[in-house]
């Protein structure tokens, strides 16, 4: 049974937070998690773009590199990655095997573990057997219950911003949201943080305080002219699209600030080389020069990305390929991405608990748009006006199906 068989067994879409099954296999493998230290990514939107910026500015200094993401697009091995390389297929059957037999030992006390939990393992797993110098590691959700948050002391930690989603697991307010992903916090652990909304800042502030954590703000860099951007004295060239990469290369920058401090040897040359070199597939790329894809699933990264087709599309039409989860807020998506003038047509999302199509359309006619529903973003493109600026969006997983239809390289 190769590995993807072995995941597929799992649910891909049930979210079981809590760490006792986590914590407990990780126990019986020899606790991995303990064997290099970690920068601990957290955050509503922006956690993957910053983990990307960071591991290259990392690998840049010549350190070896270990980075956890979540989800993958095409294939599950993109989640665990080390210095620009994917997890082996060897490798990661074997790490596969090893957590299924310890998961059998535990089975009767603790139940069966989750897709998430497995992969979270491998990682660790993996990244001790090749002697990391540091692991970048994004929260999959949340942050208090998620099953990375097993580290004792991580040499930061970072919350990315704070938004709605995920609600039904994290809670209904800002402040209840900020609270879990504020459950990454360790006492003696720096906090680099975006700046967050009042209600946000005030739930991290106290957590902070009761903690003794030191927070450092990272404020967005500022755009110098094209994708030319500065942080402090450091000029550098933004590789990824989208004014919401002034504040993620800034985080990730500001991170790197703290490790200088802590004695980690990286020069300023390091920072601008590895920010160049990063690249993070399926956010806001262009595919085609009338094709953007963009895995937006919540309304402040819709709004990310209306934002961004404004600064050069704001007078044109759009067509939009849609398909959204159930569990997502797909009326405040739609009403943050469609204007009157643009064209929606709405898809499903493969092998996904989504919208049906034309639910879809009838939720965007609601709102004003001209939406037909189509049975697959194939369709939706063939049907698409030729000359027009077309956005697949909606879903990472819509996203991954595209890419995994039109590319045989996998993301990097």
């Amino acid at each position: 049974m190769g590995y993807q068989d072995n995941l597929d067994r799992l649910q891909r879409f049930g979210v079981h937070l809590g760490l006792e099954r986590i914590q407990a296999l990780l126990t019986e493998l020899g606790n991995p998690e303990q064997s290099f230290p970690v920068i601990h990514v957290a955050g509503t939107n922006g956690k993957g773009s910053v983990c990307a910026y960071l591991s290259h500015m990392l690998q840049s200094a010549g350190y070896r590199v270990g980075r956890y993401t979540s989800p993958h697009l095409i294939d599950w091995r993109e989640r665990i990655w080390i210095d620009g390389a994917l997890i082996p297929s060897e490798d990661f059957q074997a790490c596969l095997q090893r957590i299924d037999e310890a998961a059998n030992r535990l089975s009767a006390e603790l139940g069966k573990v989750t897709q998430f939990e497995v992969l979270t393992a491998a990682a660790f797993i993996y990244f001790a057997q090749q002697k990391i110098d540091v692991g970048v590691i994004e929260v999959g959700l949340g942050g208090r219950l998620d099953a990375t948050n097993v580290f004792k002391q991580p040499l930061v930690s970072v919350i990315t911003g704070i938004s709605y989603d995920h609600q039904e697991q994290l809670g209904s307010t800002l402040t209840e949201i900020a609270r879990e992903k504020a459950g990454i916090l360790r006492s003696g652990t720096p906090l680099v943080s975006a700046p967050l909304g009042l209600e946000a800042r005030q739930a991290v502030a106290e957590m902070a305080k009761r903690l003794g954590v030191a927070v450092t703000i990272a404020y967005p860099a500022r755009r110098l002219g094209g994708d030319l951007a500065q942080w402090e004295a450091i000029t550098y060239q933004l590789p990824l699209a989208g004014d919401v990469q002034l504040q993620n290369s800034a985080t990730a920058l500001q991170v790197c600030r703290l490790l200088q401090h802590q004695g980690w040897k990286i020069t300023d040359q390091d920072l601008t080389k590895g920010i160049a070199l990063t690249t993070w597939a399926g956010r806001c790329q262009w595919i085609e020069p009338d094709l953007l894809i963009d895995g937006a699933h919540n309304p402040q990264a819709a709004q990310y990305l209306r934002q961004y087709l404004d600064q050069g599309f704001a007078e044109q039409p759009i067509v939009w390929i849609i398909g959204i989860l159930k569990s997502k807020d797909a009326k405040t998506i739609l009403s943050a991405l469609i204007r009157p003038m643009d064209q929606v047509f709405t898809v499903p999302v493969p092998d996904a608990v989504c919208f049906g199509s034309e639910e879809l359309a009838d939720l965007a006619q609601t709102l004003g748009a001209h939406a037909t529903p189509q049975e697959s973003w194939q369709v939706a493109l063939q049907n698409s006006p030729k000359a027009a600026i077309k956005v697949l969006c909606g879903s990472l997983y819509l996203v991954g199906d595209f890419l995994s239809a039109r590319t045989a390289e996998l993301p990097r």
